[in-house]
């Protein structure tokens, strides 16, 4: 029960959880200091852009209005290449500064220690019910308010910068280009700054929320708190011979309650899942479920006692991943494993116990 989660988190359990590449980071936070640095960047190089962009412009259009110059598709494709080169050009400082801020913001926010086992395809992660509980469950109330309040400071502070300067932008009428633009530049630059530093607000208190998050979902009640400081003090090779004991015990107790299943669904040959109902049951529950090697084990196991299998590759694969043994199926899956009970049951012609 998540309410009897009362402890914080062991150091273990967060270097664990860092592992999986579970760390608390905010999207957010990301994304406004990188609008400022590009913001910034853009201040300090503009007019060097502005001056490049003018040359690189007029060069190209003296080129196209000169067409005896461009003699056949080499000379035309050498014309685009030097355009898409200067476009590169121009934009690389600003880029750069993108790039740097970028990743100096996620080294602040989680430190750079890579973790190989966050990029594993996880199938929860592409599940739709799963994304459709992130869409509509709680924490999607935070999420909402953090988007009106987004488009709230910013729009506001956008408007509040832009309207006294409405006389005075209108007052710019009439001058010639070389003039207006940089005026013009430099104002909205400035809006644009404003905005993103209202935006940078919004995005530190997302982080302090992603962070006391991440700290709430690590909590551990007093039973496992006390249990990792005893396994902390025991010898590598023992906590081995628990790991392996343990293993063996759990097995033995799956394989032997493989029996009493109702249906054992299978990947065919890669994942096997075996699933008990009974009328007193809320839900159906896994009593037993391995890969590769244990998988062949159950299926076996189960032709012998007569349990019935059927292939079901994406069920199969979704209540592997989704259920432990001895937990019951989620509200997702519901209907399918329904239907498969239904369909055993009317082969074997008998009712649920």
């Amino acid at each position: 029960m998540s309410e009897d989660k009362t402890e914080k988190a062991t150091p273990k359990k967060k270097a664990d959880a860092r592992k999986k590449g579970q760390v608390a980071r905010s999207a957010d936070l990301n994304g406004a200091v990188v609008l400022l640095a590009g913001l910034t960047a853009l201040s300090a190089f503009g007019p060097m852009i502005l001056g490049r962009l003018e040359s690189t412009t007029t060069e190209l259009l003296s080129l196209v209005a000169s067409p005896e110059l461009l003699q056949g598709r080499g000379d035309l494709t050498r014309l685009l290449g030097s355009a898409l080169l200067a476009t590169l050009i121009i934009s690389a400082p600003v880029a750069v500064v993108c790039a740097i801020a970028g990743v100096v913001v996620s080294v602040a926010q989680v430190g750079f220690k890579p973790s190989g086992q966050a990029l594993k395809p996880d199938p929860k992660r592409i599940n739709p019910m799963s994304g459709a509980k992130q869409i509509f469950g709680k924490h999607a109330i935070f999420e909402t308010f953090k988007s009106t309040a987004k488009v709230a400071v910013v729009g506001s502070i956008a408007a509040f910068a832009v309207f006294p300067k409405l006389d005075e932008v209108a007052s710019l009428t009439g001058l010639p280009p070389a003039d207006l633009l940089p005026l013009l530049a430099k104002e909205v630059l400035g809006v644009a700054q404003r905005a993103a530093a209202g935006y940078l607000f919004i995005a530190a208190i997302d982080f302090i929320y992603q962070k006391w998050k991440h700290e709430k979902g690590l909590r551990m009640d007093k039973e496992e708190v006390k249990q990792e400081f005893k396994q902390e003090g025991l010898p590598a090779e023992v906590k081995g011979q628990q790991r392996r004991r343990a293993m063996m015990m759990a097995q033995g107790r799956m394989m032997d309650a493989v029996p009493g299943a109702d249906v054992v669904v299978t990947n065919p040959t890669h994942y096997a899942v075996a699933l008990k109902y009974s009328a007193e049951s809320p839900a159906p529950v896994v009593v037993a479920k391995g890969q590769d090697h244990m998988a062949q084990r159950i299926r076996e196991r189960a032709r012998e006692a007569g349990v019935t299998v059927v292939p079901d590759p994406p069920l199969a694969r979704a209540l592997h991943s989704s259920v432990d043994v001895g937990g019951m199926i989620p509200e997702e899956l519901f209907h399918a494993v329904a239907s498969l009970l239904a369909f055993v049951y009317r082969v074997a012609g008998r009712r649920v116990a």
